[in-house]
């Protein structure tokens, strides 16, 4: 008898904050398409969220000299001395905003940073306004927590962005955040100073309604647009805002497992008091490896966003094309958020209707062996997010394929 079908007799049944919770259709999509290829199937995977540039050499010296030091014991418990610091001048050096020390947290990611947050915060019933189409953790993170998700569309003709007006109508008294992503994933979609001031605005008219901001693609950003995160606009909203960041994206450093933020000195010891109980401290030497991409060199940046949007525009490009498609050209990140209504109501060649987004992923997963996600993933239908984070003649090959697919939709 296996272990599976004892949990099964002795009638587990998961407790009720995951009930209606499931594994992320992200990660179920690359797993479904890993089997296909294991299988000999030639798929091509397009739903990475990550970069597919290698660590930076000297990161990876850091780390190496850092375990000959000896530095893999514990360490304080929400980051370094050295690594609060670094962060402390990065924020000064790139964000135009001063956080001392004691007002800034270190934990395995921004995912964690994001569960402290609004475990030390969200009580249950709060509300938190997330803008669609989002990042699929933070409405799970937040219905874990206790609280309630408020998901507000902002479609391809709104540029993908909450509007002030939006953003007024859906505070209510027991709001008690709103969660803003600058660039986006899944729509690459950004915020400038001037989309940001009104949504700053109505904040400030409510002062029980406190600001987070995902800022983890701030280097991935193309056609000279600038990046600006929203402490440095509105200072005033500094006591209430907590600004998320990350080595991961722009460094290359998935694996590594490090996200930070700033934020008003007793949240950070509220989410210290989190972490103390969930992880403790993050990896010693993922630390002394992030401190050294923070303070070391960053020319490399530039290389590599040109590469990313070269890239970019090969797969808008080839989108647009297509008939029934419509891709909007993302200002960030390294992914496309493309509309498929066309494709709705067509009938695959094995007379299959394709009746949503998700009908339409799968048809180009089984029939194309293109993996792509769809935007219901996200929180907004009928699109399909591409991650272009991989080499060009996979691309290529993807997008002839894709093509390829709807041209045989009838």
């Amino acid at each position: 008898m296996t272990a599976a079908s004892n949990i099964e007799e002795a009638g587990f049944q998961p407790a009720s904050r995951i009930a209606a919770i499931g594994v992320s259709k992200i990660l179920q999509i690359g797993a479904r398409a890993a089997a296909m290829k294991k299988e000999g199937l030639p798929v091509i995977i397009l739903g990475a969220g990550e970069p597919d540039f290698d660590t930076p050499d000297n990161v990876k010296e850091a780390a190496k000299a850092a375990i000959d030091r000896g530095e893999t014991k514990y360490t304080a418990l929400d980051g370094t001395p050295a690594l609060k610091q670094a962060i402390v001048e990065k924020f000064r050096r790139e964000n135009n905003v001063d956080y001392a020390v004691d007002e800034v947290t270190v934990a395995t990611g921004a995912k964690q940073i994001l569960f402290n947050a609004f475990m030390a915060s969200v009580n249950p019933g709060d509300e938190v306004i997330i803008p669609t189409p989002y990042w699929t953790s933070y409405s799970d993170i937040v219905e874990i927590c206790g609280g309630v998700p408020v998901l507000i569309p902002c479609d391809a003709e709104a540029g993908f962005r909450l509007k002030a007006e939006q953003l007024e109508k859906a505070i209510t008294p027991k709001t008690r955040w709103v969660l803003l992503n600058s660039p986006s994933n899944p729509s690459g979609a950004a915020y400038s100073e001037a989309d940001y001031r009104p949504l700053l605005d109505v904040l400030l008219k409510h002062p029980h309604v406190w600001l987070m901001v995902d800022d983890m693609y701030e280097h991935i950003v193309y056609d000279g647009f600038t990046f600006v995160t929203p402490v440095a606009i509105e200072p005033r909203l500094k006591n209430r805002t907590l600004t998320i960041n990350g080595v991961s994206k722009a460094y290359a450093m998935t694996g590594w497992r490090i996200g930070y933020a700033g934020g008003p000195k007793a949240l950070i010891k509220a989410m210290a008091v989190i972490q103390s109980q969930a992880t403790s401290c993050p990896s010693s030497v993922s630390q002394a490896a992030s401190v050294e991409a923070l303070n070391g060199p960053q020319a490399f940046l530039k290389d590599r966003q040109a590469s990313f949007k070269h890239r970019r525009d090969l797969v808008v490009s080839a989108l647009n094309a297509m008939p029934g498609l419509a891709c909007r050209t993302p200002e960030g990140a390294f992914y496309t958020f493309s509309g498929c209504a066309g494709m709705i109501g067509k009938t695959t060649p094995k007379g299959k209707r394709i009746d949503a987004d998700s009908d339409f992923t799968d048809y180009l997963l089984e029939d194309a062996h293109v993996a792509v996600v769809p935007g219901s993933a996200f929180g907004l239908s009928p699109y399909f997010r591409i991650s272009y984070a991989t080499s060009e003649a996979e691309l290529k090959e993807a997008l002839k394929r894709i093509a390829d697919a709807c041209a045989r939709l009838s």
